[in-house]
Order: structure tokens, then sequence, then C-alpha cells
């Protein structure tokens, strides 16, 4: 089957996204986002203040902003974040998912249903979709 033979329309965020979810508080420290990343196997923690979803700490922001930076373990995620949190609708075909991380230069999005956090999809989500 050739690439445009596929229909990328026909299978959504939803079908691809991973539902487990690891949300922090701003005061979390980046010692120990890193540890639940690795005890997790994932890339990513969602930040929440209170009821509002504010960041997102990925491995990269990690790399870029602790490690590049020489910053301490302890600084806190509230410090590294990238922030607003971007989010897609479960409902979206991937297609959109992937553009929206190209256009946005990001790896990983946040997934909602009608404002509720179900999820997260990653570029690597969407490449492993498309070895199917």
């Amino acid at each position: 089957m050739s690439r445009e033979d596929f229909n990328y329309s026909s299978i959504k965020v939803q079908d691809i996204m991973t539902r487990a979810l690891i949300t922090v508080n701003p005061s979390t420290t980046a010692l120990q986002v890193a540890k639940m990343m690795e005890q997790g196997g994932i890339g990513a923690v969602i930040v929440k203040e209170g009821d509002n979803l504010v960041g997102i700490v990925t491995d990269r922001d990690y790399a870029t902003k602790i490690a590049a930076n020489n910053l301490p373990f302890d600084t806190t995620v509230e410090k590294i974040m990238s922030s607003p949190l971007i989010t897609i609708n479960q409902g979206e075909p991937i297609s959109v998912a992937a553009e929206t991380m190209a256009s946005k230069k990001i790896r990983k999005l946040a997934v909602s249903d009608n404002g509720t956090i179900t999820g997260i999809v990653t570029s690597t989500d969407l490449v492993n979709q498309l070895a199917k």
C-alpha cells in the first residue's frame, strides 16, 4: 500500500495516544521529574496548578534547560516547563496532530476531550503509526 492510498484522516488522535499521564505541581523539582520519567519510561509530565494545566516538562526541556545551563537539580519545574500547554482534541485526525507539532516545533501534545486532558500524543506515536 502506498502512502497516497492510506487515509490518514481515518485515524484519530485517540486511537494512538497514551492514556497514562503523570501530573506534577509547579514546585516539583527537576530531579523528582527525572526520576518519574525514568521509572515510568516516559518522556513528559504535565504540570498542574490546582485544577489548571499550566505546562509540560519534557525530556528535551530537561536537556536544554537544566543540563545545558548547569542548573541545580532542585530547580522547580515551573522554571523549566514549556507553557502554555498546547492541546489537541482527541477526535482530530492524526494528520492535524502532525501539522500542529511541525508548525509549533514540538514533539508532544496533550490530548483533550471537551477541555479535560485524557492523554498525550507524541511524534513517536505518529511515526509508529506510519510504520504499521
